[in-house]
């Protein structure tokens, strides 16, 4: 979907309260810890945006609405210049009191450190794609990379797979484990 229609679509939202995550497989992770740690979304809409790049045209569209968000640590800079446009200088700190949490690489990966790489691959072995996993990892650009890194990288391989994968491991999460910055983020809403 492209940014316009996008727009469009989140444009029509009646929520209060707007949280900002790059992609869908980002919503469908919120969605999931947040219905097994007991919370309600009412009046909480999560909307991909597209990629982070996007955030200022979203913040602009929901300017009269309370926004939150997660971002990739990588990513840091660029929410910040963006956040600071609308007139505030932030530290990492501010940002977080804004609403805005930081992910190490990426929501998936602090759900797979969360849950640890064997709970993961029982995950992947349950859902039926643990002989394409092996497969995957036999590629010569992944016999190297941690078992973290290669599950991050082949839950991301197949168009779908991200988002199926993000409600499996946030479904198999306990509460208690919940990642720290999914944790900051449901707590502020």
């Amino acid at each position: 979907m492209d940014l316009r229609s996008s727009l469009a679509d989140a444009a029509d939202l009646a929520a209060g309260t707007v949280v900002l995550v790059e992609g869908a497989s980002d919503r469908c992770a919120i969605e999931a810890v947040a219905r097994r740690q007991g919370h309600t979304l009412a009046g909480v809409a999560v909307v991909p945006m597209g990629g982070v790049t996007n955030l200022r045209h979203f913040l602009d569209l929901f300017a009269d609405r309370r926004v939150a968000g997660l971002y990739d640590a990588g990513e840091e800079g660029y929410v910040r210049r963006v956040l600071a446009s609308r007139g505030t200088d932030l530290s990492s700190a501010g940002i977080a009191r804004l609403g805005f949490h930081a992910c190490r690489a990426d929501l998936e990966d602090e759900l797979i450190r969360a849950l640890g790489t064997p709970r993961v691959e029982e995950l992947v072995e349950a859902a039926g794609d643990l002989r394409s996993l092996r497969r995957f990892q036999r590629q010569p650009a992944q016999q190297k990379r941690p078992l973290a890194g290669q599950l991050r990288r082949f839950i991301g391989t197949r168009s779908g797979r991200k988002s199926r994968y993000a409600t499996l491991l946030a479904d198999a999460l306990d509460p208690a484990r919940t990642p720290a910055p999914l944790d900051r983020l449901l707590a502020q809403l």
